[in-house]
């Protein structure tokens, strides 16, 4: 199995009881004007999981690895997270990056490490990506990984995980 399917795992089941323990109320705070709350912060990797589902099956058969972005504000308001009950968020959330796991570890190794040219991770990936580089699958699944590490260490701090890559 990849080495990022192995940590998402991980982190989905290290992370469950931790964000729990937050609770209803606590889960609701901004921690500032303009910032998300945690509930704001896994209503958007709830929706960078759905984005990237469609971008990790459709990638495998695909010629180059160009992709629709969208409003990740407009998403988080429209959905009204911040309105959702916090536990149900957290076991959608959990439950969706389970699938997402086993969307990438089934996934064929060339389909997974196929080079591609032309790619639009620059505008959509989460860490840096040169356009003029070629990327594969695997590099956008590995950052999805890591943009979902972050967010869950955004919430829950830095003792939470001390390997976050």
């Amino acid at each position: 199995m990849q080495d990022y399917v192995t940590a998402l795992l991980q982190d989905i089941e290290s992370a469950i009881p931790a964000l729990l323990a937050i609770g209803d109320e606590a889960s609701a705070r901004r921690p500032g004007p303009g910032k998300w709350s945690p509930r704001e912060i896994i209503g958007h990797l709830i929706d960078s999981a759905s984005n990237n589902h469609g971008r990790f099956v459709r990638g495998q058969d695909a010629s180059e690895l160009m992709f629709a972005g969208y409003d990740q504000n407009a998403w988080v308001a429209v959905q009204r997270y911040q309105d959702s009950p916090w536990s149900e968020l957290v076991t959608l959330w959990a439950n969706f990056n389970r699938h997402l796991a086993q969307v990438m570890a089934a996934a064929p190794v060339a389909a997974r490490t196929r080079s591609h040219a032309r790619h639009n991770l620059d505008e959509i990936g989460w860490r840096p990506f040169a356009p003029q580089e070629p990327a594969t699958l695997d590099d956008l699944m590995r950052d999805y990984v890591a943009h979902l590490e972050h967010h869950v260490q955004q919430i829950l701090g830095a003792a939470w995980r001390s390997d976050v890559r």
